[in-house]
């Protein structure tokens, strides 16, 4: 079984848990949580007959940023060439974390499952996230 898909969104890494100083209550921010919701929206909208991996599993992450606005022509070309890497926000395990956070329960019963990981950082005309999970 596998499972392919795109999210054609600014990305985001998963956020710190945030306490409210007055409860003491521990929550996850409002932005992450949105950010988790369209990444499972896309995923529905391609599989909405989806059955659950419950074996183990493979997933690939490429974030595809886009080329910053403030650089040259060569600069840009070895980017898009990728010669040169995105080393800026949000850092690769961040974005591990709210892709896997997202897809529990849905793509698979529980993060356990994930026994191979393969991620990268890419420069593009367009900011997105390509996801693909197996079961292997």
């Amino acid at each position: 079984m596998v499972y392919e898909f795109e999210v054609p969104a600014k990305i985001m890494g998963k956020g710190r848990p945030r306490v409210n100083s007055y409860t003491g209550h521990v929550y996850t921010p409002t932005k992450t949580k949105d950010y988790e919701s369209l990444i499972e929206q896309y995923f529905l909208l391609k599989y909405p007959r989806y059955q659950t991996i419950e074996g183990r599993a493979k997933v690939t992450i490429v974030a595809y940023f886009e080329v910053p606005k403030a650089v040259n022509k060569a600069q840009r070309e070895q980017m898009l060439a990728n010669t040169v890497s995105p080393t800026k926000k949000p850092d690769i395990d961040n974005i591990v974390k709210i892709v896997l956070d997202s897809m529990n329960k849905l793509a698979f019963r529980d993060d356990t499952q994930i026994t191979k990981i393969e991620v990268e950082k890419y420069y593009s005309g367009e900011e997105k996230l390509y996801v693909k999970i197996e079961e292997y």
